[in-house]
C-alpha cells in the first residue's frame, strides 16, 4: 500500500528502498557545454563523462539562467543514467542532469560537495 507524505508545499508519494535502489544517479563531469538554439527554452547541449565503464552521455539542460558554457566546464554533477533515451527536437538525451528549482523557477544543479571518480554511485 501506497502512503503519501504531506508537508506545506507538496504531496510525496513515499516509495520503497528497493525502488531506491533501481536509480542509477551517478557522478559525472561536464566536458562539452553548446547553445541549443532548436530547444523551446534557453538550454545546453551538456556532454558529461562518467568514465570508463559508462562512457560520455548527452543531455539538454535548461540552466542558461545561472551557468555559462565555460563555469561548466569540469563542473560535477549527478544525472540519472537509466530513464530511457528522450528526443529532446535534433538530440537525443541519453542522462537526467538533476538539479533544483529556485523560486524563480530556475535550476541550480545538483553535486557533489567533494571530487569522485567518475560514474560514482550515489548510495
Amino acid at each position: 500500500m501506497q502512503r503519501e507524505l504531506t508537508n506545506r508545499y507538496s504531496v510525496l508519494d513515499e516509495i520503497s528502498w528497493q525502488d531506491f535502489q533501481k536509480i542509477e544517479l551517478r557522478a559525472g563531469t561536464i566536458i562539452s557545454a553548446e547553445d541549443f538554439p532548436e530547444a523551446r527554452n534557453p538550454a545546453y547541449i551538456l556532454q558529461v563523462d562518467f568514465g570508463a565503464d559508462l562512457g560520455i552521455k548527452k543531455s539538454s539542460a535548461q540552466i542558461t539562467d545561472n551557468y555559462s558554457k565555460t563555469e561548466l566546464i569540469g563542473k560535477q554533477v549527478l544525472a540519472v543514467l537509466n530513464f530511457p533515451t528522450k528526443q529532446i527536437g535534433p538530440i537525443m538525451s541519453e542522462c537526467l542532469v538533476a538539479g533544483f528549482y529556485k523560486e524563480d523557477g530556475s535550476i541550480v544543479l545538483a553535486g557533489p560537495d567533494k571530487i569522485l571518480n567518475n560514474g560514482a554511485k550515489l548510495g
